[in-house]
């Protein structure tokens, strides 16, 4: 009997929705289509692309917008565009300036969802210190689309220098998660699948504006940083210890995951290290530096649950001890 399959099962014809979830597809789209295409940089993969100009490193980054539903406890597609592309600034050392918004609004979107989301972006934007300056609007035919998509593309100032990215990750490193992970995840599935927690889930959007600032003015030795958004912490992890040829080991029992999250996630089958967040962060720093760092984040409310969740080794791979002292290959 020839159990080879013909064809790799990362192979595809088609896009898939897998495509979109920030794993292996997410990465081959990356590396297979859109790098050969628009030129590969020497740098690895991040969240933001950093440039000279005159006098001034500029980091800029764009983002897309789908979510469904439009509004979810704890935030709503508005505050998402604006909190996400002003954390991936941050993630690369930049002081987040200013953004620009295209909107997609399906035909029978009503004006009012719309102020609705202008405003919780105008107040995300407030919150993070940046402006609007530009933006763009289509109208898609009924049916065709979900109501409303957006794009935000970010600019910002680099003052970490060096700037942290996934090749400064070193062997003796230790690994910091600002928070609680999975909320934000669940929250969008509590309502898109009408299911009911007690007590709710709501999102952790928001933005890391604040404790990294903090981080940057101190001149702070942050190697790296990645907020953990699809694909959660295993996802990131698994990226970063690919792109930066280590080997990460984390402790799953420092991990905080709320109770509400974690029977969700039991219910439904999911893995809470990689469902996604949008308030969170991994951060690397040399082990000595580690206790000054937390002593930075814990002391803002958006970085508050911050600690010590694994370490960076020599190999490949990212390796999770779980509560029964047993390790599971990520």
């Amino acid at each position: 009997m020839n159990l080879n399959c013909p064809m790799p099962i990362a192979r595809y014809d088609t896009i898939t929705l897998a495509h979109g979830g920030g794993g292996t597809l997410t990465a081959a789209l990356i590396h297979e289509i859109f790098r050969p295409a628009f030129g590969a940089t020497t740098s690895a993969p991040h969240d933001a692309t950093a440039f000279q100009l005159a006098n001034s490193r500029i980091a800029v980054t764009t983002d897309s917008y789908v979510v469904q539903p439009l509004f979810f406890p704890g935030g709503d597609i508005g505050s998402l565009a604006v909190n996400g592309s002003v954390n991936d600034l941050l993630m690369a050392g930049a002081r987040p300036r200013i953004l620009t918004a295209g909107f997609i609004l399906e035909e029978g979107l009503p004006l009012a969802t719309l102020q609705q989301v202008a405003e919780s972006m105008r107040r995300a934007a407030e919150t993070a210190g940046v402006r609007i300056i530009a933006g763009d609007t289509k109208v898609i035919e009924r049916s065709r689309g979900d109501g409303l998509y957006i794009n935000t593309s970010g600019v910002g100032e680099i003052i970490a220098e060096p700037p942290p990215a996934p090749e400064r990750i070193q062997p003796g490193d230790v690994v910091i998660l600002t928070g609680d992970i999975g909320r934000h995840g669940i929250a969008v599935m509590s309502v898109r699948h009408e299911l009911t927690f007690d007590p709710p889930v709501a999102s952790d959007c928001a933005s890391l504006h604040a404790p990294f600032m903090e981080l940057f003015e101190k001149r702070f030795p942050l190697h790296c940083a990645r907020d953990l958004t699809r694909g959660g912490l295993g996802g990131a992890l698994c990226e970063l210890a690919a792109d930066a040829q280590v080997a990460i080991e984390i402790d799953e029992g420092s991990i905080p995951v709320i109770q509400p999250v974690q029977s969700a996630c039991n219910l439904l089958g999911l893995d809470p290290l990689f469902v996604a967040n949008e308030g969170c962060a991994a951060l690397f720093v040399p082990e000595a530096n580690a206790q000054a760092a937390l002593d930075v984040l814990q002391q803002h409310t958006t970085t508050a649950q911050a600690r010590v969740i694994g370490r960076v080794t020599a190999g490949s791979g990212v390796t999770a001890k779980t509560a029964l002292g047993t390790r599971r290959r990520l």
